[in-house]
């Protein structure tokens, strides 16, 4: 299975709901998903869902097996939920985060992606998510905290785990063109003091229905289908399921327009 993480270098950007469209999007082209709450401690994935999970990461850690933690949330598509108020999970040690990689191997051929909600910030269990991901999405905003601390977040992986490959998602935008502007913005501080790949994957218009189908709780895919903003959330699905087939499985690299940045002689 391809693993994805989703991530933000803060909270508020629409990572979640962005995480939960995406994966009832990839089941709906006929693709099977396992979703990793990966906010643990404080995970919300199964809210969007509308299902209140019997089991968490916790069982797991605690001797069950994967497959009796997971819950059903949609056709073809499975959660592992990260516990809420639970506060040993949101200080797992390195042996612990190993177990639950460990638990998902157990799977990796039953499920063709593994999608990964993960926590704003840098904390450890953050990082290690994002490292084991095939590739890592990171959602911008045009609040310039946003790109700052996606900048942050960007910054460590490459310099603690060698992360080299980023894909990025413009959320709350006016319209793709803005999109495409914020991008441009980021990718000029990335191409200054850090050598990525990066790559443009899209934005999500502000759409009221978004805004109500996420206060009530629902996945605007499936409450709202027509709506700018599920149609956005269609492509980018689309754009993920096009790009896995185009993997060379030989070398791992990707056929596409990866935007490879050089490193100036300046540090950020």
């Amino acid at each position: 299975m391809k693993i994805i993480s989703f991530s933000s270098g803060k909270g508020g950007v629409g990572k979640t709901s962005i995480t939960s469209n995406v994966a009832l999007g990839l089941s709906q082209l006929g693709k099977k998903v396992l979703v990793l709450d990966g906010d643990l401690g404080m995970a919300n994935v199964d809210i969007f869902f509308g299902v209140h999970p019997k089991k968490t990461i916790n069982d797991l850690l605690a001797g069950e097996s994967l497959k009796s933690c997971l819950t059903p949330v949609a056709h073809h598509v499975d959660l592992l939920a990260g516990g809420n108020g639970i506060y040993e999970l949101s200080h797992l040690n390195s042996f612990q985060r190993r177990e639950i990689i460990a638990g998902l191997e157990s799977v990796n051929y039953q499920y063709d992606y593994l999608i990964i909600d993960t926590s704003p910030g840098l904390h450890d269990h953050v990082l290690h998510l994002n490292s084991i991901a095939d590739e890592c999405y990171v959602i911008l905003t045009p609040d310039p905290s946003s790109l700052a601390d996606s900048y942050a977040l960007i910054k460590v992986l490459q310099q603690k785990y060698k992360s080299q490959k980023f894909s990025i998602i413009c959320n709350q935008v006016k319209d793709e063109q803005q999109g495409a502007q914020l991008f441009l913005r980021f990718a000029e501080v990335v191409q200054q003091f850090l050598t990525v790949r990066i790559q443009y994957k899209g934005s999500i218009p502000y759409d009221v229905n978004l805004k109500i189908s996420n206060q009530h709780q629902r996945l605007i895919i499936r409450q709202d289908p027509k709506s700018i903003s599920a149609q956005a959330l269609r492509v980018i699905c689309s754009e993920i399921e096009s790009q896995n087939k185009t993997i060379d499985r030989a070398t791992g690299n990707v056929k596409g327009l990866d935007m490879l940045f050089r490193p100036a002689s300046g540090h950020a």
